[in-house]
């Protein structure tokens, strides 16, 4: 089993991935696209990205909203597993220009 972070190591995650942000225990970040089909194209691209990696975010699909959340369930909190696919997703998809976590 994974080993949940401590709140100052989610700190740290935090400084260094600001577009994240800490609710409920889990990693969150939201996109806002311009319509479902931008949403969902991006979904997938998130999908290969989990996939590859063996680690699966929570999504939540609200028309051109896409929320990620990040959380080891079997290890009850945020690991470092958590932190590199927040990385992962960063920096993969730094491209899209749309992003934003304000609603977080």
């Amino acid at each position: 089993m994974k080993k949940a972070l401590t709140p100052t190591e989610i700190e740290d995650v935090l400084r260094a991935h600001p577009e994240w942000k800490l609710k409920d225990g889990k990693l969150l970040r939201e996109w806002i696209f311009s319509d479902f089909p931008e949403a969902m194209a991006f979904v997938n691209r998130i999908a290969s990205i989990a996939e590859d990696a063996g680690h699966h975010p929570d999504i939540d699909i609200r028309y051109n909203h896409v929320l990620l959340a990040l959380v080891s369930h079997d290890a009850g909190g945020i690991t470092e597993r958590d932190a590199t696919m927040a990385g992962r997703i960063t920096a993969e998809l730094a491209s899209h220009s749309t992003s934003s976590s304000a609603k977080c």
